[in-house]
Protein backbone atom coordinates (compact mmCIF):
# COMPACT_ATOMS: atom_id res chain seq x y z
CA UNK A 1 0.00 0.00 0.00
CA UNK A 2 2.84 2.40 0.83
CA UNK A 3 3.98 2.62 -2.79
CA UNK A 4 0.58 3.97 -3.89
CA UNK A 5 -1.01 7.37 -3.51
CA UNK A 6 -4.70 8.08 -3.03
CA UNK A 7 -6.25 10.82 -5.20
CA UNK A 8 -9.72 12.13 -4.29
CA UNK A 9 -11.93 14.94 -5.52
CA UNK A 10 -15.32 15.63 -3.91
CA UNK A 11 -18.53 16.98 -5.38
CA UNK A 12 -20.83 18.38 -2.70
CA UNK A 13 -24.46 19.26 -3.32
CA UNK A 14 -25.79 21.75 -0.76
CA UNK A 15 -29.53 22.38 -0.66
CA UNK A 16 -30.07 26.09 -0.12
CA UNK A 17 -32.27 27.36 2.71
CA UNK A 18 -34.60 29.48 0.61
CA UNK A 19 -38.33 29.63 1.21
CA UNK A 20 -39.17 29.02 -2.44
CA UNK A 21 -37.68 26.90 -5.22
CA UNK A 22 -34.93 27.85 -7.64
CA UNK A 23 -37.16 28.77 -10.59
CA UNK A 24 -40.72 28.74 -9.19
CA UNK A 25 -42.62 30.15 -6.22
CA UNK A 26 -43.47 26.71 -4.77
CA UNK A 27 -42.44 26.15 -1.16
CA UNK A 28 -39.01 24.59 -0.67
CA UNK A 29 -39.95 23.33 2.80
CA UNK A 30 -38.79 19.92 4.02
CA UNK A 31 -41.08 17.27 5.50
CA UNK A 32 -44.42 18.34 4.03
CA UNK A 33 -46.93 15.81 2.68
CA UNK A 34 -45.78 14.26 -0.62
CA UNK A 35 -46.53 16.16 -3.81
CA UNK A 36 -47.99 19.23 -2.09
CA UNK A 37 -45.20 21.73 -2.87
CA UNK A 38 -45.62 21.57 -6.64
CA UNK A 39 -46.96 23.69 -9.48
CA UNK A 40 -47.23 23.62 -13.27
CA UNK A 41 -43.72 25.12 -13.43
CA UNK A 42 -42.23 22.45 -11.17
CA UNK A 43 -44.00 19.76 -13.18
CA UNK A 44 -42.71 21.16 -16.47
CA UNK A 45 -46.07 21.74 -18.11
CA UNK A 46 -45.92 23.12 -21.68
CA UNK A 47 -46.05 26.90 -21.93
CA UNK A 48 -44.73 27.54 -18.40
CA UNK A 49 -41.66 29.71 -17.83
CA UNK A 50 -39.13 29.57 -15.01
CA UNK A 51 -37.92 32.65 -13.16
CA UNK A 52 -34.58 32.79 -11.34
CA UNK A 53 -34.72 33.10 -7.54
CA UNK A 54 -32.52 36.10 -6.63
CA UNK A 55 -31.71 34.68 -3.18
CA UNK A 56 -30.16 31.59 -4.79
CA UNK A 57 -27.73 33.87 -6.61
CA UNK A 58 -26.93 35.76 -3.40
CA UNK A 59 -26.30 32.52 -1.50
CA UNK A 60 -24.01 31.20 -4.24
CA UNK A 61 -22.01 34.45 -4.14
CA UNK A 62 -21.68 34.20 -0.36
CA UNK A 63 -20.31 30.67 -0.58
CA UNK A 64 -17.91 31.70 -3.33
CA UNK A 65 -16.59 34.61 -1.27
CA UNK A 66 -16.27 32.40 1.81
CA UNK A 67 -14.17 29.89 -0.14
CA UNK A 68 -11.87 32.44 -1.81
CA UNK A 69 -13.41 32.03 -5.27
CA UNK A 70 -13.54 34.42 -8.19
CA UNK A 71 -17.15 35.48 -8.80
CA UNK A 72 -18.23 35.48 -12.46
CA UNK A 73 -20.05 38.64 -13.52
CA UNK A 74 -21.96 37.19 -16.50
CA UNK A 75 -23.74 33.95 -15.71
CA UNK A 76 -25.72 31.78 -18.08
CA UNK A 77 -28.01 28.89 -17.31
CA UNK A 78 -27.92 25.57 -19.14
CA UNK A 79 -30.14 22.54 -19.63
CA UNK A 80 -28.76 19.19 -18.57
CA UNK A 81 -30.87 16.58 -20.34
CA UNK A 82 -31.47 13.14 -18.91
CA UNK A 83 -34.46 10.96 -18.12
CA UNK A 84 -35.27 9.89 -14.61
CA UNK A 85 -38.62 9.08 -13.05
CA UNK A 86 -38.46 11.87 -10.48
CA UNK A 87 -37.21 14.57 -12.89
CA UNK A 88 -40.55 15.82 -14.25
CA UNK A 89 -39.22 18.17 -16.94
CA UNK A 90 -36.86 15.59 -18.35
CA UNK A 91 -33.98 18.04 -17.87
CA UNK A 92 -32.33 19.96 -15.06
CA UNK A 93 -31.64 23.70 -15.12
CA UNK A 94 -28.01 24.12 -14.09
CA UNK A 95 -24.82 25.92 -15.19
CA UNK A 96 -22.35 24.37 -17.58
CA UNK A 97 -19.62 26.56 -19.03
CA UNK A 98 -20.22 29.60 -16.83
CA UNK A 99 -20.21 28.52 -13.15
CA UNK A 100 -20.80 31.48 -10.86
CA UNK A 101 -17.73 30.77 -8.69
CA UNK A 102 -14.32 29.46 -9.79
CA UNK A 103 -10.74 28.89 -8.58
CA UNK A 104 -11.23 28.93 -4.82
CA UNK A 105 -9.73 27.01 -1.92
CA UNK A 106 -10.32 25.91 1.66
CA UNK A 107 -7.60 25.35 4.26
CA UNK A 108 -8.27 22.41 6.58
CA UNK A 109 -6.55 21.41 9.81
CA UNK A 110 -5.52 17.78 10.35
CA UNK A 111 -5.12 15.96 13.67
CA UNK A 112 -1.33 16.32 13.65
CA UNK A 113 -1.69 20.11 13.47
CA UNK A 114 -0.76 20.48 9.82
CA UNK A 115 -2.85 22.64 7.51
CA UNK A 116 -3.59 21.44 3.99
CA UNK A 117 -5.19 23.38 1.16
CA UNK A 118 -7.95 21.87 -1.01
CA UNK A 119 -8.64 23.72 -4.23
CA UNK A 120 -12.19 24.39 -5.41
CA UNK A 121 -12.65 24.12 -9.16
CA UNK A 122 -16.13 25.60 -9.34
CA UNK A 123 -19.41 26.28 -7.58
CA UNK A 124 -22.49 26.36 -9.76
CA UNK A 125 -26.22 26.78 -9.22
CA UNK A 126 -28.77 24.14 -10.17
CA UNK A 127 -32.05 22.56 -9.11
CA UNK A 128 -32.69 19.28 -7.32
CA UNK A 129 -34.69 16.34 -8.68
CA UNK A 130 -37.63 14.77 -6.86
CA UNK A 131 -37.41 11.71 -4.66
CA UNK A 132 -38.04 8.08 -5.56
CA UNK A 133 -39.24 5.96 -2.62
CA UNK A 134 -38.59 2.23 -2.99
CA UNK A 135 -39.42 0.83 0.46
CA UNK A 136 -43.05 1.80 1.11
CA UNK A 137 -44.77 -0.32 -1.52
CA UNK A 138 -43.46 -3.76 -2.46
CA UNK A 139 -44.93 -3.51 -5.97
CA UNK A 140 -44.23 0.07 -7.04
CA UNK A 141 -41.75 2.88 -6.65
CA UNK A 142 -43.45 5.97 -5.24
CA UNK A 143 -42.54 9.47 -6.46
CA UNK A 144 -42.53 12.61 -4.31
CA UNK A 145 -41.89 15.74 -6.37
CA UNK A 146 -41.76 18.19 -3.44
CA UNK A 147 -37.97 18.31 -3.76
CA UNK A 148 -38.03 18.85 -7.55
CA UNK A 149 -36.80 22.37 -8.24
CA UNK A 150 -35.36 22.97 -4.76
CA UNK A 151 -32.20 25.09 -5.22
CA UNK A 152 -28.74 23.59 -4.92
CA UNK A 153 -25.18 24.70 -5.25
CA UNK A 154 -22.65 22.09 -6.33
CA UNK A 155 -19.15 22.58 -4.92
CA UNK A 156 -16.53 20.72 -6.96
CA UNK A 157 -13.07 20.31 -5.48
CA UNK A 158 -9.77 19.81 -7.25
CA UNK A 159 -8.33 16.26 -6.90
CA UNK A 160 -6.17 17.52 -4.01
CA UNK A 161 -7.30 15.15 -1.27
CA UNK A 162 -4.82 12.45 -0.27
CA UNK A 163 -6.41 10.75 2.74
CA UNK A 164 -9.80 9.95 4.23
CA UNK A 165 -8.92 12.18 7.19
CA UNK A 166 -8.31 15.13 4.87
CA UNK A 167 -11.62 14.41 3.10
CA UNK A 168 -13.46 14.39 6.43
CA UNK A 169 -11.79 17.63 7.54
CA UNK A 170 -12.66 19.32 4.22
CA UNK A 171 -16.30 18.23 4.42
CA UNK A 172 -16.52 19.31 8.06
CA UNK A 173 -15.09 22.73 7.24
CA UNK A 174 -17.42 23.28 4.26
CA UNK A 175 -20.46 22.24 6.29
CA UNK A 176 -19.40 24.65 9.04
CA UNK A 177 -19.09 27.49 6.50
CA UNK A 178 -22.51 26.71 5.01
CA UNK A 179 -24.04 26.82 8.49
CA UNK A 180 -22.27 30.03 9.53
CA UNK A 181 -23.55 31.69 6.35
CA UNK A 182 -27.01 30.25 7.16
CA UNK A 183 -27.50 29.20 3.53
CA UNK A 184 -27.76 25.41 4.16
CA UNK A 185 -28.43 23.43 7.34
CA UNK A 186 -25.84 20.80 6.35
CA UNK A 187 -27.97 17.88 7.55
CA UNK A 188 -26.57 15.02 5.50
CA UNK A 189 -28.98 12.51 7.04
CA UNK A 190 -31.91 14.52 5.60
CA UNK A 191 -30.22 14.86 2.22
CA UNK A 192 -29.78 18.62 2.37
CA UNK A 193 -26.04 18.07 1.93
CA UNK A 194 -24.85 15.16 -0.19
CA UNK A 195 -21.44 14.10 -1.41
CA UNK A 196 -20.06 12.21 -4.41
CA UNK A 197 -16.44 11.05 -4.17
CA UNK A 198 -14.19 10.61 -7.20
CA UNK A 199 -11.48 8.17 -6.17
CA UNK A 200 -8.37 6.89 -7.96
CA UNK A 201 -4.90 5.59 -7.12
CA UNK A 202 -1.49 5.98 -8.67
CA UNK A 203 2.11 5.10 -7.91
CA UNK A 204 3.77 7.64 -5.63
CA UNK A 205 5.69 10.16 -7.70
CA UNK A 206 3.52 9.63 -10.79
CA UNK A 207 2.11 12.75 -12.45
CA UNK A 208 -0.76 11.18 -14.37
CA UNK A 209 -4.02 10.27 -12.67
CA UNK A 210 -5.37 6.74 -12.70
CA UNK A 211 -8.88 5.77 -13.79
CA UNK A 212 -11.33 7.12 -11.26
CA UNK A 213 -14.49 5.63 -9.81
CA UNK A 214 -17.28 7.87 -8.57
CA UNK A 215 -19.10 6.83 -5.38
CA UNK A 216 -22.53 8.48 -5.40
CA UNK A 217 -24.79 10.01 -2.76
CA UNK A 218 -22.79 9.48 0.42
CA UNK A 219 -24.93 10.66 3.32
CA UNK A 220 -22.48 11.18 6.18
CA UNK A 221 -18.93 12.37 6.64
CA UNK A 222 -17.97 9.03 8.17
CA UNK A 223 -19.40 7.14 5.20
CA UNK A 224 -17.40 9.33 2.82
CA UNK A 225 -14.26 8.34 4.73
CA UNK A 226 -15.22 4.66 4.81
CA UNK A 227 -15.93 4.60 1.07
CA UNK A 228 -12.56 6.24 0.35
CA UNK A 229 -10.70 3.77 2.56
CA UNK A 230 -12.43 0.76 0.96
CA UNK A 231 -11.92 2.01 -2.60
CA UNK A 232 -8.23 2.76 -1.99
CA UNK A 233 -7.62 -0.79 -0.83
CA UNK A 234 -9.75 -2.31 -3.61
CA UNK A 235 -8.10 -0.32 -6.39
CA UNK A 236 -4.56 -0.93 -5.10
CA UNK A 237 -5.22 -4.67 -5.02
CA UNK A 238 -6.49 -4.56 -8.62
CA UNK A 239 -3.43 -2.64 -9.82
CA UNK A 240 -1.08 -4.99 -8.00
CA UNK A 241 -2.82 -7.95 -9.64
CA UNK A 242 -2.27 -6.35 -13.06
CA UNK A 243 -5.99 -5.76 -13.61
CA UNK A 244 -7.67 -2.73 -15.17
CA UNK A 245 -9.75 -0.30 -13.10
CA UNK A 246 -12.99 0.42 -14.93
CA UNK A 247 -14.29 3.95 -14.69
CA UNK A 248 -17.56 3.03 -12.99
CA UNK A 249 -20.18 4.84 -10.96
CA UNK A 250 -20.46 3.08 -7.61
CA UNK A 251 -22.89 2.72 -4.75
CA UNK A 252 -21.71 2.46 -1.13
CA UNK A 253 -23.37 0.03 1.28
CA UNK A 254 -23.05 1.47 4.80
CA UNK A 255 -23.94 -1.90 6.37
CA UNK A 256 -21.06 -3.78 4.74
CA UNK A 257 -18.67 -0.88 4.15
CA UNK A 258 -18.24 -1.97 0.53
CA UNK A 259 -18.89 -0.41 -2.87
CA UNK A 260 -20.69 -1.99 -5.82
CA UNK A 261 -21.19 -1.01 -9.45
CA UNK A 262 -24.20 1.24 -10.04
CA UNK A 263 -23.48 1.78 -13.73
CA UNK A 264 -20.48 1.39 -16.02
CA UNK A 265 -18.99 4.16 -18.13
CA UNK A 266 -20.48 2.52 -21.21
CA UNK A 267 -23.87 3.37 -19.69
CA UNK A 268 -22.89 6.97 -18.84
CA UNK A 269 -25.41 9.60 -19.84
CA UNK A 270 -24.85 12.06 -22.67
CA UNK A 271 -26.32 15.11 -20.98
CA UNK A 272 -26.43 17.20 -24.20
CA UNK A 273 -25.92 20.52 -22.43
CA UNK A 274 -27.18 23.58 -24.23
CA UNK A 275 -28.06 27.14 -23.10
CA UNK A 276 -31.37 27.41 -21.22
CA UNK A 277 -33.62 29.31 -23.64
CA UNK A 278 -36.19 30.41 -21.04
CA UNK A 279 -33.81 32.20 -18.64
CA UNK A 280 -31.78 35.28 -19.60
CA UNK A 281 -28.16 35.58 -18.44
CA UNK A 282 -27.66 37.04 -14.96
CA UNK A 283 -25.25 39.98 -15.09
CA UNK A 284 -23.70 40.99 -11.77
CA UNK A 285 -21.70 44.09 -10.85
CA UNK A 286 -18.71 44.41 -8.55
CA UNK A 287 -20.74 46.80 -6.39
CA UNK A 288 -23.45 44.18 -5.95
CA UNK A 289 -20.89 41.56 -4.92
CA UNK A 290 -19.23 43.97 -2.48
CA UNK A 291 -22.59 44.74 -0.86
CA UNK A 292 -23.15 41.02 -0.26
CA UNK A 293 -19.64 40.67 1.16
CA UNK A 294 -20.23 43.52 3.62
CA UNK A 295 -23.34 41.73 4.87
CA UNK A 296 -21.58 38.42 5.53
CA UNK A 297 -21.05 37.23 9.13
CA UNK A 298 -17.66 36.43 10.64
CA UNK A 299 -16.62 32.98 9.44
CA UNK A 300 -14.96 30.15 11.42
CA UNK A 301 -11.44 30.94 10.18
CA UNK A 302 -11.75 34.60 11.22
CA UNK A 303 -13.25 33.70 14.59
CA UNK A 304 -10.54 31.09 15.20
CA UNK A 305 -7.91 33.84 14.96
CA UNK A 306 -9.94 36.05 17.30
CA UNK A 307 -10.50 33.26 19.84
CA UNK A 308 -6.81 32.29 19.94
CA UNK A 309 -5.46 35.86 20.03
CA UNK A 310 -7.94 38.26 21.65
CA UNK A 311 -9.44 35.61 23.95
CA UNK A 312 -6.15 33.65 24.24
CA UNK A 313 -7.86 30.26 24.04
CA UNK A 314 -6.04 27.12 22.99
CA UNK A 315 -6.65 25.92 19.41
CA UNK A 316 -8.55 22.94 20.85
CA UNK A 317 -10.90 25.12 22.90
CA UNK A 318 -11.43 27.47 19.96
CA UNK A 319 -12.35 24.61 17.62
CA UNK A 320 -14.84 23.13 20.11
CA UNK A 321 -16.59 26.48 20.53
CA UNK A 322 -16.58 27.17 16.80
CA UNK A 323 -18.12 23.83 15.90
CA UNK A 324 -21.55 25.44 16.04
CA UNK A 325 -22.25 29.06 15.17
CA UNK A 326 -24.78 29.47 17.99
CA UNK A 327 -22.29 28.09 20.54
CA UNK A 328 -19.65 30.55 19.35
CA UNK A 329 -22.15 33.40 19.62
CA UNK A 330 -23.10 32.34 23.16
CA UNK A 331 -19.42 32.37 24.14
CA UNK A 332 -18.84 35.80 22.60
CA UNK A 333 -21.81 37.24 24.48
CA UNK A 334 -20.54 35.62 27.68
CA UNK A 335 -17.19 37.28 26.95
CA UNK A 336 -18.83 40.72 27.10
CA UNK A 337 -19.78 40.04 30.75
CA UNK A 338 -16.72 38.06 31.86
CA UNK A 339 -13.05 38.83 31.29
CA UNK A 340 -11.85 35.35 32.30
CA UNK A 341 -12.26 33.87 28.83
CA UNK A 342 -10.62 30.54 29.70
CA UNK A 343 -13.00 29.95 32.61
CA UNK A 344 -15.92 31.03 30.41
CA UNK A 345 -14.87 28.54 27.74
CA UNK A 346 -14.50 25.79 30.37
CA UNK A 347 -18.02 26.41 31.62
CA UNK A 348 -19.51 26.17 28.14
CA UNK A 349 -17.50 23.07 27.22
CA UNK A 350 -18.19 21.49 30.62
CA UNK A 351 -21.43 22.09 32.53
CA UNK A 352 -23.34 23.75 29.69
CA UNK A 353 -22.52 21.19 26.97
CA UNK A 354 -23.13 18.30 29.38
CA UNK A 355 -26.61 19.65 30.06
CA UNK A 356 -27.27 20.14 26.34
CA UNK A 357 -26.20 16.57 25.61
CA UNK A 358 -28.30 15.13 28.44
CA UNK A 359 -31.38 17.01 27.26
CA UNK A 360 -30.64 16.47 23.53
CA UNK A 361 -31.12 20.18 22.83
CA UNK A 362 -29.10 22.94 21.17
CA UNK A 363 -27.66 26.05 22.77
CA UNK A 364 -30.55 28.11 21.37
CA UNK A 365 -32.86 26.14 23.70
CA UNK A 366 -30.60 26.53 26.74
CA UNK A 367 -32.55 28.41 29.43
CA UNK A 368 -29.70 30.26 31.18
CA UNK A 369 -28.58 33.51 29.49
CA UNK A 370 -24.81 34.22 29.26
CA UNK A 371 -24.97 37.03 31.84
CA UNK A 372 -26.08 34.49 34.47
CA UNK A 373 -23.16 32.17 33.71
CA UNK A 374 -20.90 35.23 34.06
CA UNK A 375 -22.41 35.85 37.52
CA UNK A 376 -21.53 32.28 38.56
CA UNK A 377 -17.96 32.77 37.34
CA UNK A 378 -17.73 36.04 39.29
CA UNK A 379 -18.70 34.24 42.51
CA UNK A 380 -16.03 31.59 41.84
CA UNK A 381 -13.34 34.19 41.09
CA UNK A 382 -14.15 36.14 44.25
CA UNK A 383 -13.83 32.90 46.28
CA UNK A 384 -17.44 33.09 47.47
CA UNK A 385 -18.25 29.62 46.12
CA UNK A 386 -16.07 26.77 44.90
CA UNK A 387 -16.29 25.17 41.48
CA UNK A 388 -17.83 21.94 42.80
CA UNK A 389 -20.71 23.77 44.50
CA UNK A 390 -21.15 25.94 41.43
CA UNK A 391 -21.51 23.03 39.01
CA UNK A 392 -23.31 20.52 41.25
CA UNK A 393 -25.65 22.78 43.24
CA UNK A 394 -25.92 26.33 41.87
CA UNK A 395 -26.02 25.48 38.15
CA UNK A 396 -28.89 22.93 38.44
CA UNK A 397 -30.85 25.37 40.62
CA UNK A 398 -30.36 28.11 38.04
CA UNK A 399 -31.63 25.79 35.29
CA UNK A 400 -34.96 25.71 37.13
CA UNK A 401 -34.94 29.44 37.85
CA UNK A 402 -32.91 31.12 35.07
CA UNK A 403 -33.79 34.71 36.00
CA UNK A 404 -32.90 34.42 39.70
CA UNK A 405 -30.32 36.69 41.31
CA UNK A 406 -27.30 34.37 41.25
CA UNK A 407 -25.67 35.67 44.44
CA UNK A 408 -28.94 35.48 46.39
CA UNK A 409 -29.60 31.99 45.03
CA UNK A 410 -26.14 30.83 46.17
CA UNK A 411 -26.83 32.30 49.62
CA UNK A 412 -30.18 30.53 49.84
CA UNK A 413 -28.53 27.23 48.87
CA UNK A 414 -26.06 27.69 51.75
CA UNK A 415 -22.98 27.25 49.56
CA UNK A 416 -21.24 30.58 50.25
CA UNK A 417 -17.68 29.87 51.37
CA UNK A 418 -16.79 30.48 55.02
CA UNK A 419 -13.41 32.16 54.82
CA UNK A 420 -12.72 32.24 58.57
CA UNK A 421 -9.33 30.62 59.28
CA UNK A 422 -10.59 29.68 62.73
CA UNK A 423 -13.54 27.74 61.31
CA UNK A 424 -11.38 26.08 58.67
CA UNK A 425 -8.81 25.03 61.25
CA UNK A 426 -11.58 23.47 63.32
CA UNK A 427 -12.44 21.21 60.39
CA UNK A 428 -8.77 20.44 59.71
CA UNK A 429 -8.05 19.53 63.34
CA UNK A 430 -11.14 17.31 63.50
CA UNK A 431 -10.05 15.35 60.43
CA UNK A 432 -6.42 14.94 61.57
CA UNK A 433 -7.62 13.76 64.99
CA UNK A 434 -9.86 11.20 63.26
CA UNK A 435 -6.98 9.64 61.30
CA UNK A 436 -3.83 9.61 63.48
CA UNK A 437 -2.44 6.53 61.68
CA UNK A 438 -2.81 8.24 58.30
CA UNK A 439 -1.16 11.37 59.67
CA UNK A 440 1.82 9.28 60.74
CA UNK A 441 1.99 7.64 57.30
CA UNK A 442 1.88 11.04 55.63
CA UNK A 443 4.73 12.28 57.77
CA UNK A 444 6.72 9.19 56.91
CA UNK A 445 6.52 10.04 53.21
CA UNK A 446 3.10 9.01 51.88
CA UNK A 447 2.24 12.46 50.52
CA UNK A 448 -0.56 11.01 48.39
CA UNK A 449 -2.71 10.89 51.52
CA UNK A 450 -3.22 14.64 51.24
CA UNK A 451 -6.22 13.97 48.99
CA UNK A 452 -7.86 11.90 51.74
CA UNK A 453 -7.52 14.69 54.28
CA UNK A 454 -8.76 17.32 51.86
CA UNK A 455 -11.77 15.22 50.90
CA UNK A 456 -12.74 14.76 54.54
CA UNK A 457 -12.29 18.47 55.32
CA UNK A 458 -14.48 19.50 52.37
CA UNK A 459 -17.06 16.90 53.37
CA UNK A 460 -17.26 18.27 56.92
CA UNK A 461 -17.53 21.82 55.57
CA UNK A 462 -20.20 20.71 53.07
CA UNK A 463 -18.25 22.40 50.30
CA UNK A 464 -18.33 25.82 51.96
CA UNK A 465 -14.56 26.28 51.95
CA UNK A 466 -12.12 27.66 49.45
CA UNK A 467 -10.21 24.50 48.40
CA UNK A 468 -6.95 26.41 47.87
CA UNK A 469 -7.03 28.01 51.31
CA UNK A 470 -8.13 24.77 52.94
CA UNK A 471 -5.28 22.92 51.20
CA UNK A 472 -2.76 25.39 52.60
CA UNK A 473 -4.06 24.89 56.15
CA UNK A 474 -4.11 21.09 55.86
CA UNK A 475 -0.49 21.01 54.58
CA UNK A 476 0.63 23.45 57.28
CA UNK A 477 -0.99 21.33 60.00
CA UNK A 478 0.55 18.12 58.65
CA UNK A 479 4.03 19.62 58.36
CA UNK A 480 4.13 20.74 62.00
Amino acid sequence: MEEFELVVGLEIHAQLSTKSKAYASDSAGFGDDPNTNISVITLGHPGTLPKANAQVIDFAIKMGLATNCTIRLENQYARKNYFYADLPKGYQITQDTTPICTNGFVDVKLKDGTVSRVGITRIHMEEDAGKSIHDQDYRDTLIDLNRAGVPLIEIVSEPDIRSSEQAGAYLTELRKVLRYLEICDGNMEEGSMRCDANISVRKKGASEFGNRCEVKNLNSIRNVQRAIEYEFQRQVELVKAGEHIDQNTLNFDAATGKTSVLRSKEMANDYRYFPEPDLPPVVLTNEYIQAIERDMPALPEQLFKRFTTEYQLTPYDANVLLDQKELAQYFMELGTHCANYKLAANWIMGAVKSYLNEQAIGITEFPIPPIQIAAIIQLIESNKINNTSATQILFPALINNPTANVAELAQSLNIIINTSDEDMMAFVNEVLAKYPDKVAEYKSGKKGLLGLFMGEVMKLAKGKLDPKEANKLVVAALEK
